[in-house]
């Protein structure tokens, strides 16, 4: 299985709508592009959060080429609609992992 990792520092002061932009809107999104099967979302404990809290994203996907292709078509997109919206209220960077 391959996991498409989205690692999120999401300030304070826009903490609320942004969650609720990541259940409602974005992660449906990715969803419906049919290139993942499943995702969860966690937040991580022990962490700083002075700046405020962090969360994890992951996509799952049965196949390297369905996550090359969404890469290909559709990652900018979403990744500009974040920047888009937030612009810099959080920070956002992404990992491959493969579960084994």
């Amino acid at each position: 299985m391959i996991v498409y990792n989205i690692t999120n520092k999401v300030r304070w002061n826009i903490l609320a709508a942004w969650l609720e932009w990541q259940i409602e809107e974005q992660i449906p999104a990715v969803l419906a592009t049919g290139f993942f099967d499943g995702h969860h979302l966690y937040k991580l404990l022990e962490q700083d959060e002075e700046e405020g809290p962090t969360f994890v994203i992951q996509y799952f996907t049965n196949s390297m080429a369905r996550y090359e292709r969404f890469a290909e078509d559709y990652a900018q997109v979403f990744q500009r609609a974040g920047w888009d919206k937030w612009g810099d209220g959080f920070i956002a960077f992404r990992t491959l992992m493969e579960s084994v």
